[in-house]
């Protein structure tokens, strides 16, 4: 193996103190020391390719007799890669399994997606979560790691215990060395997982520098029948990092820079996506602008104009700011939430008709049906706004029925808005209620409705203008203030 040179002329490679064939020897011994399954974390990135790569050459020089505890590779489809990598990724683990059995060798690979309650676009849209931000960095708990703990605990359950192989490096950042050495076992190479007790840690190439990596990629084709170059140009091209697979809470589920998830605001500027419509990807437009609209939503001046200024629990929150108080913006309004549904979906028909990929889906089917569920049983949406949004953009109906979500329609809104209006009721707070009414219907035992009743009537029912007035004369105390939280 060829060293790397770095700038100053001086050799510096993980290979100058252990050669390829050692590196082996290393993965054979550890693999070969317990029957624990291996679980190895696949990005599609240069690291756990490297990874995956080299316990793939070593596993094959062992006799077939003795590979037969299983290797499963783990890749998180998070509903929203940019395209282009979904289709990398695919392939690659499509060749991954024909290659694994041809060979027979233990691998197995497995693209795992967040389930549907957890996905982007049902939280973002249906629920109203706003996008995510360094503050509020919903996304990563349930896009990432949730998906990967239920594979680890699926296996832990039927195997006793695994363990996780991740290509994972030291000096990447303080954090993640931190955490690399709190966890190790004292003359093991193996280290503790950071949350489940039966599950252990494997790093293969924590002492690799970006140069060792490439070195190595560049130098040893990829035995699956990937072109290693092709990972490389996709790098120029996106001039970026890679997301690895999150399995904790510690190790971040991005840099500064990224090359995932394409509506990823926890970043300033998505200069992956940029690089890769500068090289040509100018299908990719529409996805890049709909995420710098995201990021907007973000901008403190600016909340207003997209977020609901009561709490997702219905409750308002103020905070002091200078001499004034002001409101904590809560989820998007369901204005703003249908608006974003419509505009996913043109751009998913215009990227469909444009790009390369004419069966993508930027949102999934079952996506959209739960959106759906959500918007008619805790949105109140009885005009279900989501099938006209849905039949208007794609010129086609859902194929959802209607039964059990709702018997209420926009005739019936429309009557209970000219009563709520005559007698100085809140619309939202009537239809809460119905909702509620409607939904304990059938069931044997009605005592939760109490509780539920009692929740809705708690909420926060004052206008923001209502509300305004009141926290500019804070000495003025109303008996309608009294839900308002202070901090």
């Amino acid at each position: 193996m060829t060293p790397q040179q770095t700038l100053n002329g001086k050799t510096v490679s993980v290979f100058d103190k252990k050669n390829l064939a050692e590196h082996y020897r290393e993965i054979q011994e550890v693999y070969l020391s317990d029957n624990r399954p291996w679980v190895i974390g696949y990005s599609g990135g240069k690291d756990s390719t490297t990874a995956l790569q080299l316990v793939w050459y070593a596993l094959g020089e062992l006799p077939e007799s003795k590979r037969q505890k299983p290797v499963f590779v783990i890749s998180s489809d998070t509903l929203v890669e940019t395209p282009v990598i979904v289709d990398y990724i695919t392939t690659t683990l499509e060749r991954i399994n024909q290659t694994a059995t041809e060979k027979k060798l233990p691998f197995k690979a497995f693209q795992l997606t967040p389930r549907i309650i957890d996905s982007f676009w049902v939280n973002l849209i249906g629920k109203g979560y706003p996008a995510p931000s360094t503050q509020f960095r919903w996304c990563t708990e349930r896009l990432k790691i949730r998906t990967a703990d239920r594979f680890i605990l699926e296996s832990v359950t039927k195997y006793g215990e695994v363990v996780m192989i991740l290509g994972v490096r030291k000096g990447e950042s303080n954090t993640r060395d931190q955490v690399m050495n709190l966890y190790k076992i004292e003359g093991s190479k193996l280290s503790h997982h950071s949350r489940f007790a039966q599950s252990y840690v494997y790093t293969p190439i924590e002492d690799f520098s970006v140069d060792d990596v490439w070195t190595y990629l560049l130098q040893k084709p990829s035995p699956w029948g990937n072109n290693n170059r092709d990972l490389l140009a996709l790098y120029k091209n996106a001039q970026d990092g890679e997301c690895p697979l999150v399995v904790d809470t510690q190790t971040g589920s991005c840099g500064n820079s990224r090359f995932g998830c394409w509506v990823c605001t926890v970043v300033q500027r998505d200069r992956s996506m940029e690089a890769l419509i500068e090289s040509g990807e100018d299908w990719l437009e529409p996805l890049l602008e709909l995420r710098n609209e995201l990021a907007e939503t973000q901008i403190p001046e600016k909340k207003h104009l997209y977020r609901d200024y009561r709490r997702m629990n219905g409750k308002v929150k103020v905070m002091k700011k200078g001499d004034d108080w002001d409101i904590i913006r809560g989820p998007y309004t369901f204005d703003y939430c249908k608006y974003l549904l419509r505009k996913l979906l043109e751009i998913q028909k215009d990227v469909q008709e444009k790009g390369p990929y004419p069966d993508v889906q930027l949102i999934q089917p079952e996506e959209i049906e739960e959106i759906r569920r959500i918007w008619m049983a805790q949105r109140s949406d009885w005009n279900d706004s989501l099938a006209q949004i849905y039949e208007e953009v794609m010129g086609e109906s859902l194929n959802f029925t209607k039964d059990d979500l709702g018997s209420f329609s926009q005739a019936e809104q429309d009557l209970l808005n000219e009563i709520c209006e005559k007698h100085n009721l809140p619309l939202r707070l009537v239809t809460k209620l119905l909702d509620v009414e409607h939904q304990m219907q059938g069931m044997s035992r009605r005592s939760s409705v109490y509780n539920r009743i009692g929740d809705v009537l708690s909420e926060d029912w004052l206008s923001e203008e209502e509300i305004r007035e009141h926290i500019a004369k804070p000495d003025g105390i109303d008996t309608r203030r009294r839900n308002l939280r202070y901090i």
